[in-house]
């Protein structure tokens, strides 16, 4: 599965952008999916993720109720909606598919074989 990232930019405080992961290879369907983030200074970590049927989603406390993680199976493509975005959540942003199919959402990044590149968000205040 190779992945590629894009809408990533530089918005205001309280704006709105939309992120994409387009795959292509094996069928990315199969494969639970997620958005992680790394903000300089910190460790990346799980922002939201998707199961491969796309009915079980996850959230990161600090984005629950601004962000929405959707895919849409015939475009292989996985969606991550960022509405009232604060400073706080400037960071490069990366999507990545766990490495087996079939599979639960992993909060674990080791579960995750195929990454894309990543995407810069700027939140202004």
């Amino acid at each position: 599965v190779q992945l590629q990232a894009s809408g990533g930019g530089l918005v205001q405080a309280g704006g709105s952008l939309r992120l994409s992961c387009a795959a292509s290879g094996r069928t990315f369907s199969s494969y639970a999916a997620g958005w992680f983030r790394q903000a300089p200074g910190k460790e990346r970590s799980l922002v939201a993720g998707i199961s491969w049927s796309g009915a079980k989603s996850f959230y990161a406390d600090s984005v629950k109720g601004r962000f929405t993680i959707s895919r849409d199976s015939a475009k292989n493509t996985v969606f991550l909606q960022m509405n009232s975005l604060k400073p706080e959540d400037t960071a490069v942003y990366m999507c990545a598919a766990q490495g087996k199919p079939y599979q639960s959402i992993s909060y674990y990044q080791d579960e995750y074989g195929y990454w894309g590149q990543g995407t810069q968000v700027t939140v202004s205040s």
